[in-house]
C-alpha cells in the first residue's frame, strides 16, 4: 500500500464559459468539481496504474467532504484527519473564446495543535503495511515547517521509504531525515534555478549531504537524477521544439507565471505525473533507467484533464532516452 499525504488539499471548482467579460455577469455552461492538491493528483495517477493507494492528510468542512467524495468516485481510498476549519477552494474559470484559464485561490485553513497531534497518530497507524510514503505540496497555516521532517522520521523509522516533493525550508527539514528521494520545487525554493546547472547540482549535493538518498531535478531540457552511483539524465526527443539533437522533456516548465491555456495540460499536472512516476520504482526497487523512463513517459502523456493517456504512454515509453550514470 502506498500512502500519499496532502496537508493542504483543495476543492477545485471548474467553471467553463464561452466568453468572460470582467465586471459583468457571466453565464457558466459547465461546472465540475475535482479534489486538488499535489498528493491527491499523485494518488489518482497511481490508482490508474493499478497500485494500492490511500490518500491521507487534512480535510475539513463541506469542501473536505466533497474532496473525499470526488476521490471515492475515482476509486481512491481516503484516510484524512478531520479539521474544524474549511478546506480551501480553488475556482478556475475557463474562457473558451480567449483560450485562457483564470484561477482564484482561497487561503489555507489554520491547523490547531490538537489537530496536528491527531494527524501524527493517524499517519503512524497507516505506516503498518505501507510500501512507500509520498509527502507532497505546500503547508497550511499553523503547521510548523519541520512537519515533513517529523513525518519522514516516522516512516523511515518504520522501514518505509519516503518520496518528498516540497520546497523551501520544508524541503530541507524533510531531506535531513533520510527520504529515499527528494524532488525540489523550484517555485518554493529561493535561489534555485532548474536550468542553471551549477545551482541545481549544488542544491542536489546539499540535500544528499544532509540525508536525502537521491534527488531528482526537473529542468526545461529534461529530468536529472542525482544518486549515490552517479548522475542520470532522461528526456524525450521531441522534433521541432529545439535544434537537431538537443533533447527536451515534452511539457516541462519554461517560464514561471505562463498563462494556462484551455485544452492544454497545466505545468503542475505534468509535474505531478512525473512525481507519481517515481513512486512505484522507489517502492519496488526498480533500476534508475526504468524509473526515469516510466516517470518521463507518464509526465508527457497527461491529458488536459490531468489524466494519463495510456496509449500515448505506451508509445512514448520507448522514446525516452536515458543517459548515465555519470560520476
Amino acid at each position: 500500500m502506498i500512502v500519499t499525504v496532502t496537508l493542504n488539499p483543495a476543492l477545485y471548482v471548474h467553471y467553463q464559459a464561452d466568453r468572460v467579460v470582467p465586471g459583468a455577469v457571466n453565464a457558466v455552461g459547465r461546472v465540475r468539481h475535482e479534489a486538488g492538491g499535489r498528493g491527491l493528483a499523485v494518488a489518482r495517477l497511481l490508482q490508474t496504474f493499478g497500485h494500492d493507494v490511500v490518500a491521507a492528510g487534512l480535510a475539513g468542512g463541506s469542501a473536505g467532504e466533497l474532496i473525499r467524495i470526488e476521490l471515492a468516485r475515482a476509486g481512491v481510498a481516503t484516510q484524512f484527519t478531520r479539521i474544524a476549519a474549511e478546506s480551501r477552494r480553488v475556482v478556475r474559470v475557463a474562457d473558451a473564446s480567449a483560450r485562457l484559464v483564470t484561477s482564484f485561490e482561497e487561503p489555507a485553513p489554520y491547523i490547531t495543535t490538537e489537530e496536528l497531534g491527531r494527524l501524527a497518530a493517524d499517519y503512524r497507524a497507516l505506516l503498518d503495511g505501507a510500501t512507500a510514503v509520498v509527502l507532497c505540496g505546500s503547508l497550511p497555516a499553523g503547521l510548523p515547517t519541520e512537519i515533513y521532517g517529523s513525518l519522514t522520521s516516522y516512516a523511515t523509522g518504520a522501514g518505509v521509504p519516503v518520496i518528498l516533493d516540497a520546497g523551501g525550508s520544508a524541503l530541507r527539514y524533510g531531506a535531513a531525515r533520510g527520504p529515499a528521494l527528494a524532488i525540489p520545487d523550484s517555485r518554493e525554493t529561493t535561489g534555485f534555478d532548474t536550468d542553471d546547472a551549477k545551482t541545481a547540482e549544488r542544491l542536489a549535493g546539499e540535500l544528499m549531504a544532509i540525508g536525502a538518498g537521491s534527488v531528482v531535478l526537473l529542468a526545461e531540457r529534461g529530468t536529472h537524477a542525482v544518486t549515490a552511483a552517479g548522475r542520470w539524465h532522461a528526456a524525450i526527443m521531441t522534433p521541432g521544439l529545439r535544434s537537431a539533437g538537443e533533447p527536451t522533456l515534452a511539457g516541462e516548465p519554461t517560464l514561471a507565471g505562463e498563462p494556462t491555456l484551455v485544452g492544454e495540460p497545466t505545468l503542475a499536472a505534468r509535474r505531478d505525473a512525473l512525481v507519481a512516476g517515481f513512486v512505484p520504482g522507489i517502492a519496488l526497487g526498480w533500476s534508475w533507467p526504468d524509473m526515469l523512463r516510466h516517470a518521463v513517459a507518464l509526465s508527457a502523456s497527461v491529458t488536459p484533464d490531468a489524466e494519463p493517456d495510456l496509449d500515448s504512454y505506451e508509445k512514448l515509453l520507448p522514446e525516452v532516452i536515458v543517459a548515465g550514470p555519470q560520476l
